[in-house]
């Protein structure tokens, strides 16, 4: 492959820009609100130190995508199920981080071995299955679109309804205990949100990136805000510019889209903590 190869493989769609984003306006809106509550729920996730159990909740959200690919049924509903099974087993199971964990690394490998099993049975195209570990901008249709909408929504009202318990259980946990904050159910309704908002991502993301728009967004948010609003808001303006900005350039050319959302994110992370640590530097400065 050489330059001009790369070229057109990354910009060879810009004639037909317009049409294009015409095309994939689903997967644009499923991006929007994927990157907008990722990023709130995110901010949690780096509370409660949970962004390998993200990654954990991906893989069998992956493999009842995969399952669901391969029976002929919609996948949307196959990477819920997988989802809130993940998350379940962990809330339920890993109440301690040690135990969660280890839940967690045992789980991974076994929920990306039963998608690759699931995928190699399957007979359809390829672009299909691949579609589910890197993301594909096209494959948001019409009736999925909705469905995906609808459980950003769910999260989002679920997250709304128990922000200020779980904001105080995530940041002191003991504390919240003895004032009588029903911590479990806190924690397990939490990992079924969190479940839900997975199994959007491994369709827009694919399910080994997810973490691009779950864990990175409120990582850089902390870097530069310490506020009860401010990290959240600024962790979902993150996520809102890393979605749809990859999904706008990668359909320039034929790349899939998680490089570009990938990128984004890292760039965003990179610009905060160096911003974080110029700050560090001036307070330390003496007057």
């Amino acid at each position: 492959m050489n330059w001009s190869d790369i070229a057109d493989a990354m910009f060879g769609g810009l004639p037909y820009y317009g049409e294009i984003l015409g095309l994939v306006s689903n997967s644009l809106w499923a991006g929007a609100v994927l990157g907008l509550v990722g990023g709130l729920v995110g901010v949690f996730v780096m509370q409660r130190d949970m962004a390998f159990a993200v990654h954990g909740i991906s893989e069998l959200s992956f493999a009842g995508a995969a399952a669901a690919l391969l029976i002929g049924v919609d996948v949307v509903t196959g990477s819920i199920v997988g989802s809130i099974v993940a998350a379940a087993i962990i809330g339920l199971l890993g109440a301690r981080a040690r135990d969660r964990n280890s839940i967690i690394g045992v789980l991974m490998p076994f929920g990306l071995g039963l998608g690759i099993l699931f995928l190699s049975l399957y007979d359809g195209r390829s672009a299909s299955s691949f579609s589910l570990l890197t993301g594909q901008i096209v494959s948001v249709q019409t009736g999925q679109l909705w469905w995906l909408v609808a459980i950003g929504a769910l999260v989002l009202l679920g997250l709304l309804l128990i922000w200020r318990p779980l904001r105080f259980d995530s940041l002191d946990p003991q504390s919240a205990a003895a004032r009588g904050v029903p911590t479990t159910a806190v924690s397990l309704l939490f990992m079924l949100l969190l479940g839900l908002i997975v199994a959007v991502a491994v369709h827009i993301i694919g399910a080994l990136l997810v973490m691009a728009l779950l864990v990175t967004p409120a990582a850089a948010a902390m870097r530069v805000a310490s506020g009860p609003l401010s990290v959240p808001l600024l962790s979902a303006l993150f996520g809102f510019v890393s979605a749809v900005g990859g999904i706008l350039l990668a359909v320039m050319g034929t790349l899939p889209v998680s490089p570009y959302i990938t990128t984004i994110s890292f760039v965003i992370y990179l610009v905060c903590r160096g911003i974080g640590a110029r700050r560090g530097r001036v307070t330390r400065v003496p007057a």
